[in-house]
């Protein structure tokens, strides 16, 4: 078992590296172009799929990109769901859409 391990490991490593590298925007990638990279890691599978999640591609934040009111937002080139509890607008939203409370009311009924 600890054998096939040795071979998947690092196999699995080298295809996830390449294909988030040639799916990678060309203004993403830092050091080398992209097709460098790509042969990198194919010709060092292990040592160029850590060096491409090391070195190869600009990170950015989680919440980096997209707007406030947008339950999409773009972080990294790639989307992010923002639940519906951390969108200010969409919280705004539901005390606009509950009929018959007026706003000025007191919440107590005092």
């Amino acid at each position: 078992m600890l054998r096939v391990l040795m071979f998947l490991v690092p196999l699995a490593l080298s295809v996830y590296a390449f294909i988030d590298c040639i799916s990678t925007k060309d203004d993403d990638i830092r050091h080398m172009p992209k097709p460098l990279w790509a042969i990198l890691v194919l010709l060092f599978p292990l040592v160029g799929s850590i060096s491409w999640l090391i070195a190869g591609k600009k990170r950015h934040p989680a919440g980096a990109g997209g707007s406030v009111g947008s339950a999409w937002s773009r972080g990294g080139g790639r989307q992010q769901w923002v639940a519906p509890d951390d969108n200010p607008e969409f919280l705004k939203s539901l005390d606009e859409d509950k009929p018959g409370k007026d706003r000025d009311e007191d919440p107590k009924g005092d």
